[in-house]
């Protein structure tokens, strides 16, 4: 647009401020939340073209009657990873732009460790033209650690060729906190390359000196606070807190007593991980609010949590409040206690009403992504775990955190081989190496998860994504492994007949080519197939998945061997 004509839109548009024309569109009679004093107006909204252009009384060539509900800025979700949703991102949008979010910043960084640079190129191109705003922040540890085996790497030379492209805005969560504690070279010049950007922390249960020096470095929000005493000290130290409410890491009860009105300010509520049951159910950051509000915050502050709050910490000048100026990102709510969303503006335009989608959502080339399952043979003496002694590091399972425990355990043993003791709760664990056919497999033990029989498998294994199995017969572990293998990637339920129930995922081993229904309806298959073996938990692969993550405390296993997070570095399963 040259300058004549870029002026004579500035021009129409103060017409319409002023009121000497009507108005593109003009929202009457709704509460305006205003994010800047949390106060409630009954103002009209002015919009021409992607913009609001002022709050008062307007006519305009559209006119919607928004009498009797709450006008809110667009929901703003600051961390999230969007293959974590088993959801391909067009599906992804029809399911959480319904529910009011017209912006997300998203780590690529599970596809990352499958693909390297593909995945992010894929991750840029697939969200280009959706109802919501996708911007990405590059992935910090691909791999996450040197204690496992990714598909990709994505270090300095990667970020290079895609800094300061659009939607591009910084370096994504540090997870290897000791690294940058201790000063690793190739961190401390990631953290360096993205000094004039976002940089976000990953830092959990990190306190005292070490928080210290990890905050120095660079990183200046954590998402992973468990306890208020933590939040509170990273607070203090200047980070920005995310409060999280995902599907398996659930915080926000143990943290929203910090926000009040001295703090408020610097919090945030966000997802991270969320699963398509629980977001076609309960909904996205709609939900998060309606946790929050009933917990006694206020309204207009939780409101303020996922709009200005997040858009002044990743710089959207333009969005996170219904002002002159900044975006026509609206969200019509029929009631703001119960955060019940009517009707959704992006960029001006009704896109979403009564929770459906208003428009078809393009899709990009995903078969791009398929046949990323490479492993060796498997047979049941992958599985076979020698006994080296009595006493094993049996990771624990936390309900409702990402969060293990390191439990020492007499363990059932015969002929030289550890078995499997499911009458104490005691099963085996193993990850695969699938990215490079090595057939590297990692084995340990695992208490909490409850099967009394079968076994469970996902190429969903954080970070690296290699397939994570437990169970308690070989058989039937063998026959997981082989039908995610069948499917390209996915999630399976065996007996030692057979698989009983399966979910192919064949996105990169990590996303489905359908709908968000039926994804939840073959999870709900597989769940109770779960439910059949013994396993109690309220999302088994979900916590599944993270026993494979060797950045967040205490114990996990990779391809590799078992890793004690607190002291990073491969420990022997006996002691």
């Amino acid at each position: 647009m040259n300058g004549n004509n870029r002026f004579q839109a500035v021009q129409k548009h103060l017409a319409a401020a002023r009121g000497d024309i009507p108005a593109d569109l003009v929202i009457h009679g709704a509460d305006v939340i205003n994010v800047f004093t949390g106060e409630l107006e009954s103002r009209d909204i002015a919009v021409c073209g992607e913009r609001v252009v002022g709050l008062g009384d307007y006519r305009g060539l559209r006119e919607v009657d928004a009498r009797g509900m709450i006008a809110a800025p667009g929901f703003i979700e600051g961390h999230i990873h969007i293959e974590s949703t088993l959801l391909a991102p067009a599906e992804l949008a029809r399911a959480v732009v319904p529910r009011g979010t017209t912006a997300m910043v998203a780590d690529p960084h599970e596809i990352t460790n499958v693909m390297g640079s593909d995945g992010v190129e894929f991750m840029l191109d697939a969200t280009r033209n959706l109802p919501v705003d996708v911007h990405f922040l590059l992935p910090s540890c691909v791999p996450a650690t040197d204690m496992e085996t990714a598909g990709g790497s994505f270090g300095v030379e990667e970020m290079l060729g895609f800094k300061g492209r659009p939607r591009v805005l910084g370096l994504a969560e540090v997870m290897n906190f000791p690294g940058v504690v201790n000063g690793l070279d190739s961190l401390l010049e990631k953290l360096a390359l993205f000094e004039d950007s976002i940089r976000d922390g990953h830092a959990p249960l990190l306190s005292g000196r070490a928080l210290n020096a990890y905050l120095f470095a660079g990183p200046r929000s954590d998402h992973e606070c468990t306890t208020l005493e933590e939040a509170r000290e990273k607070l203090a130290r200047g980070m920005f807190i995310m409060i999280r409410e995902g599907t398996q890491a659930r915080n926000l009860d143990a943290l929203l007593s910090l926000v009040t009105a001295e703090t408020s300010r610097r919090m945030m509520l966000v997802t991270d991980d969320r699963h398509p049951g629980e977001l076609l159910s309960c909904g996205h950051l709609d939900h998060s609010l309606r946790r929050a509000i009933r917990r006694g915050l206020n309204p207009a502050t939780a409101i303020q949590m996922v709009t200005l709050n997040a858009a002044e910490y990743f710089g959207f000048a333009d969005r996170g409040a219904i002002a002159p100026g900044y975006r026509a990102d609206i969200v019509l709510l029929e009631n703001l206690e119960e955060v019940i969303v009517n009707t959704v503006f992006f960029k001006g335009n009704m896109v979403a009403r009564e929770g459906l989608l208003e428009l078809e959502v393009s899709r990009s080339s995903e078969c791009l992504l398929e046949n990323t399952v490479r492993i060796a043979a498997i047979s049941e003496d992958s599985f076979r775990i020698p006994a080296g002694g009595e006493t094993a590091r049996v990771i624990r399972v936390v309900p409702g955190q990402l969060l293990t425990e390191t439990v020492p355990l007499r363990v059932l043993r015969s002929k030289g081989e550890v078995r499997a003791d499911p009458g104490n709760d005691v099963i085996k664990l193993a990850v695969v190496e699938r990215h490079h056919r090595t057939g590297r497999v990692g084995l340990g033990l695992v208490t909490g998860l409850g099967l009394r029989r079968g076994a469970l498998a996902s190429s969903v294994a954080h970070d690296s994504h290699n397939i994570v199995i437990a169970g308690v017969h070989d058989e039937a572990m063998v026959y997981a492994v082989r039908e995610i293998e069948r499917m390209g990637g996915g999630m399976a339920v065996a007996l030692e007949s057979g698989v009983t129930a399966s979910l192919p995922l064949p996105l990169a081993g990590l996303m489905s080519l359908e709908s968000a229904e039926a994804v939840v309806k073959s999870q709900q298959t597989l769940t109770k197939a779960v439910r059949e073996l013994g396993c109690a938990l309220g999302n088994p692969f979900m916590a599944l998945s993270f026993l494979a993550l060797p950045v967040i405390p205490e114990l996990k296993l990779t391809d590799r061997g078992l890793v004690d997070v607190n002291e990073f570095r491969i420990v022997p399963l006996f002691i």
